[in-house]
């Protein structure tokens, strides 16, 4: 006797047949015949599980799914390891790409931030959607192409064809996927299209610089408005998925783009009414605690919140632009900003010196490089590696990047005078025994710095050089005596992020040591051909070719040598001469190791070592 849940996937099974489904990835050697034969096994178990956890979501949701539990759902529950991959799961998208293959039609991993939200939102509602389970995705040539988890349901895809008028192309994609989209789209959509009815902006309007004066403004629209609630969080939720580290909302004469900074690249994620900025706007600074009236001045604050299980922070910061308020938000999680030391992408050799820096017990140490190159996960990483109960460290920072409890952590608030340079004679007086500054701008701050180093305390603080060596000249050029420098300076360390290689679509190649060194100025080493690795692009990666990113280091102690070479009249040349001399692996080195351990690209590899070619 059937169960309901059997009866009703019986009567569904249709492409998912559970005994072509396994012959389908044992074909292609994904599962071995001993996992097939322990899938038909246990399935039933699953199935009943499964159902019933759909039942119960399609009752909170209130929306009707009309695909039920198949056997994919099944073992992408059963977490089996694949057999042409031990180290990895059969996964839901996999097991859809090999269906697709094996139905000879095209796989598709929809990247979000390629998609069109009026598209997706106008062509179909979000119940035919999330009935059928079906994705507009683009539109070319008078043709809609849609993704699908099932392409065999032949009467909804000539619906689709009826209401958009227009030819229908089938992808396939996997049903989270689909699910996931549809929620996230159409429940932007549905905010944005909400807030701008009940609250319609007036028709001109060109923000600050180009101010539409009225008797009556309306600029300022409610921030408690539900819908405007629901549409930032839709950014925030969106902007954790995509991984980003920055969202953009910038505001243009007509519109206002959304971007986000995904391994260092800006993407273009929405394109939201201009009449809604003002709303958006008010309300993320409601939430970082920010004056929203102030509408003229810079303001900087912070948001609190939780994803998975952990919680993240936010940076907010506003500044008045041409058309409105451009809002930047710096998303920082813990699990980026701290790690572990061996984990930050040294090398054995640069990590042993590294410790040797941070482990005396009193010093400065320097940590150099461009905006964005990785310094506050180095030095956060630092900190937490040397925080023990015995130990006070103490942070001043502009603004303060992550709260964490072990530290103690001041924010530079110039209004009420605490700058990095007056709040460091107060700190002395704190019983610090390691200080961090966050970065040394001026004078005041490096003499301070210096002189805490100097009365026994370890200083680690963050300089914008292009590399280790060049610390000691802009110390210098601050205006801090050389004898001073030769007394206090422990080491320095330079780094950049480069891009990862996608391990999902990573090819190798080979080429020759001589055309690397002529075509991209690369010395290898070696002679004759050298093995590299790039990325083909796929829908991991957005095409890119890259997958998150990893940091390079030039370590540098400050040894008897420099000490001795360190004078006013200072050659940087020279010390840098010296300090390779003595071992100093460059950051383009570094770099290319990387490149030849497959981490990264030649291009990456140009890209962040430009200065030393």
């Amino acid at each position: 006797m059937l169960t309901t849940a059997q009866k009703i996937t019986a009567k569904a099974q249709g492409p998912f047949d559970s005994q072509k489904t396994c012959q389908t990835l044992i074909k292609q050697g994904l599962i071995t015949v001993e996992q097939a034969r322990e899938i038909l096994r246990t399935k039933e178990k699953y199935f009943e599980k499964l159902e019933k956890v759909r039942r119960i979501g399609r009752n909170r949701s209130g929306l009707r799914i009309s695909n039920p539990v198949t056997i994919v759902d099944v073992i992408s529950a059963m977490n089996l390891k694949r057999a042409d991959a031990h180290s990895r799961l059969l996964d839901e998208e996999i097991i859809f790409q090999a269906l697709a293959k094996d139905w000879k039609m095209p796989y598709k991993k929809i990247d979000p931030l390629k998609l069109d939200l009026n598209l997706v939102t106008t062509t179909i509602t979000k119940s035919f959607a999330m009935n059928h389970l079906i994705l507009p995705v683009s539109m070319e040539d008078g043709r809609l192409t849609v993704a699908t988890s099932n392409p065999f349901n032949i009467e909804a895809l000539e619906d689709v064809a009826r209401a958009s008028k227009m030819r229908v192309r089938t992808v396939v994609s996997s049903k989270t996927d689909i699910i996931k989209l549809i929620d996230e789209f159409f429940g932007f959509k549905s905010s944005i299209a909400a807030a701008e009815n009940q609250f319609a902006a007036p028709e001109v309007d060109l923000g600050n610089l180009e101010q539409y004066v009225r008797l009556k403004s309306a600029d300022e629209l409610p921030t408690n408005d539900q819908h405007i609630v629901n549409a930032v969080n839709h950014l925030f939720s969106y902007a954790f998925d995509q991984r980003a580290s920055d969202v953009h909302i910038e505001p243009k004469r007509d519109t206002t783009i959304v971007r986000m900074r995904i391994d260092g690249m800006l993407h273009t994620a929405y394109s939201l009414p201009k009449n809604l900025h003002s709303a958006v706007v008010s309300r993320i600074k409601n939430l970082a605690r920010l004056n929203m009236a102030e509408k003229r001045k810079p303001q900087d604050g912070r948001i609190k919140t939780e994803r998975g299980g952990f919680e993240a922070e936010i940076r907010v910061s506003t500044v008045p632009v041409a058309f409105g308020e451009k809002v930047v938000m710096r998303i920082m999680q813990p699990d980026i900003l701290f790690q572990d030391l061996e984990n930050i992408g040294l090398t054995s050799s640069d990590l042993e010196r590294y410790h040797a820096m941070i482990g005396r017990p009193h010093g400065m140490v320097l940590v150099c490089g461009p905006t964005g190159s990785g310094k506050s996960t180095t030095l956060y990483s630092t900190m937490r590696h040397l925080a023990t109960p015995e130990i006070n460290i103490t942070t001043v920072e502009d603004p303060i990047e992550m709260v964490y409890e072990d530290f103690n952590q001041i924010a530079v608030q110039p209004s009420v005078n605490i700058t990095f340079g007056n709040i460091l004679r107060n700190i002395l007086r704190q019983d610090p025994d390691i200080i961090m500054i966050g970065e040394m701008r001026d004078l005041d701050t490096a003499q301070n710095a210096v002189q805490s180093a100097l009365t026994g305390h370890l200083v680690l603080s963050t300089l914008h050089t292009n590399d280790s060596t060049s610390a000691i000249t802009r110390l210098l050029d601050l205006g801090i005596p050389a004898f001073l420098i030769q007394s206090t300076l422990t080491g320095a360390v330079s780094q950049r992020l480069v891009r990862k290689v996608c391990e999902y679509c990573k090819e190798s190649f080979e080429m020759d040591a001589k055309e690397l060194k002529k075509e991209m100025g690369l010395a290898i080493k070696k002679d004759g051909p050298v093995r590299l690795y790039r990325g083909t692009g796929c829908q991991k990666c957005r095409n890119t070719g890259y997958f998150g990113r990893v940091a390079v280091f030039e370590v540098m102690p400050y040894s008897e040598t420099l000490v001795k070479l360190t004078t006013k009249d200072t050659n940087a040349e020279m010390l840098r001469a010296t300090a390779m001399r003595e071992g100093l692996t460059t950051l383009r080195e570094n770099a290319v190791k990387k490149l030849l351990e497959g981490v990264t690209t030649c291009e990456e590899v140009v890209r962040v070592t430009w200065e030393q070619l």
